[in-house]
């Protein structure tokens, strides 16, 4: 497989969502389940599931393995994260490990309730990102992934949300200023999902830490997110 990407010319690969995720139980019922990844339910590790061998934590060295070769290609790993919300339910639960409060308030970690604005994220139960630990997991997860994993950036699942301390987007929010000053996560590539940007910031503008990774790369080519 690696062969092959690099006689495409490929120099970058993109990885959806690799975190534990929570299954739905309608598709367990139907026999199904979910492998786009976008159900997190843990930020620190790649999902056994995914792993050849995952039963005693293997998957950390596959996926370490993993980078190495691509990086042995001169290509980089670029991960889809998502912390706009968890795979927790509603206030009728489940409640996993990150609900604080099982109101209908956003009292705690995160939403307990499903959204049906436009201002969350559309599968609800969206990070409270005012919050200090928050703010600190989601920094630490970024972090572990360049550190302890050498991935070469990220690429943020409707960042939009990220941005929204309380209701609308702030392009000068708590967790773009730490993005930029953080010695580590400032210097990787940062992709964000733009489609809410565009509609919400004024001037379809981006916050600084995401524009200027979005001026360096182009949108087509061969040499997309190239060294």
């Amino acid at each position: 497989m690696v062969d092959h990407l690099r006689r495409l010319g490929v120099t970058a690969l993109e990885l959806m969502p690799v975190a534990p995720v929570r299954q739905d139980p309608h598709l367990i019922s139907q026999g199904l389940s979910n492998y786009w990844g976008y159900n997190t339910i843990g930020f620190m590790a790649p999902h056994n599931g995914y792993a050849a061998y995952g039963t005693r934590g293997q998957q950390v060295q596959e996926f370490k393995g993993m980078v190495k070769s691509l990086h042995d290609a001169d290509i980089e790993v670029i991960l889809d994260v998502v912390y706009n919300h968890t795979a927790e339910g509603n206030e009728n639960g489940p409640t996993i490990c990150f609900a604080a409060s099982t109101t209908r308030r956003t009292t705690g970690w995160s939403t307990t309730r499903r959204s049906t604005t436009t201002t969350r994220p559309a599968p609800g139960n969206s990070l409270l990102m005012r919050h200090p630990h928050v703010l600190q997991l989601i920094m630490d997860s970024l972090r572990y992934w360049v550190t302890e994993m050498h991935v070469d950036g990220f690429r943020f699942d409707l960042a939009a949300t990220l941005a929204r301390q309380f209701h609308e987007v702030d392009r000068l929010s708590a967790f773009f200023d730490l993005v930029q000053q953080d010695p580590v996560v400032s210097q990787v590539k940062l992709i964000a999902e733009p489609g809410m940007w565009r509609r919400r910031l004024p001037g379809g503008q981006l916050p600084a830490a995401v524009d200027r990774v979005e001026r360096q790369v182009p949108r087509h080519g061969p040499g997309l997110l190239a060294r």
